[in-house]
Order: C-alpha cells, then structure tokens, then sequence
C-alpha cells in the first residue's frame, strides 16, 4: 500500500506519455497516437488509484489526461484543415477550368 505523501507512479507516466506524445510522431509504427492513448489510459488508471489510496499526483493524471486529448483534437483540426485545402484547391484548379471558354451559342430557330 502507498503512503499518501508518495506521488503516483502511474500519474507521472501520463504526464510523460501526454507531453511527449506531441514528438513521437517520428517513431516508426508506435507514433504519437497511440503514445497520447497509453497517456489517457495511464491517466485515468492513476486518477482510480489516487481517489482509493490517497496519493499525490492527480494534477499530473489530469494534465496527461488533457494533453493528450489536445493532441487529438489538434490532429482532427489539422486533418480538417487539409481536406478544406485540398477542396479548395479542386474548386480552384477544376471548377474554373470546367467552366472557361465562352458560352454556349445559341441554337438558331427557322
């Protein structure tokens, strides 16, 4: 059993896992994603643990917590982002040139 001046381990891992989770992105297969859902996962687990045991540390569960929840929503926004450039650029580059050239000319009637 923890003494409740003793911070918890699992609370630091978050913390980590959250702050890095920004930067893992260059690992090859693991990534920064799944890096912010070990943080979410550690964070909540040591949120569980301080409420039973008393421990220290829930600002650092809950930081990890919501660092790596703003990595998902910075990525989301990002993913938005280029899908909104990427159909502008196609509006751009394809709707104009489907509609250049003159009108249509008008069929003559008898």
């Amino acid at each position: 059993m923890a003494t409740p001046g003793q911070i918890n381990n699992l609370a630091i891992v978050s913390l980590v896992a959250g702050a890095l989770s920004f930067f893992a992105h260059v690992i090859p297969i693991i990534g920064g994603f799944t890096v912010a859902i070990i943080a979410i996962v550690t964070g909540f687990m040591a949120r569980g643990q301080i409420k039973r045991t008393g421990e220290r540390g829930m600002w650092m569960a809950n930081l990890g917590i919501g660092l790596a929840i703003f990595h998902f929503v910075l990525a989301f926004a990002l993913v938005m982002l280029v899908l909104f450039l990427i159909f502008i650029a196609g509006i751009a580059l394809f709707g104009i040139s489907a509609h250049s050239g003159s009108a249509p000319t008008p069929v003559p009637s008898v």
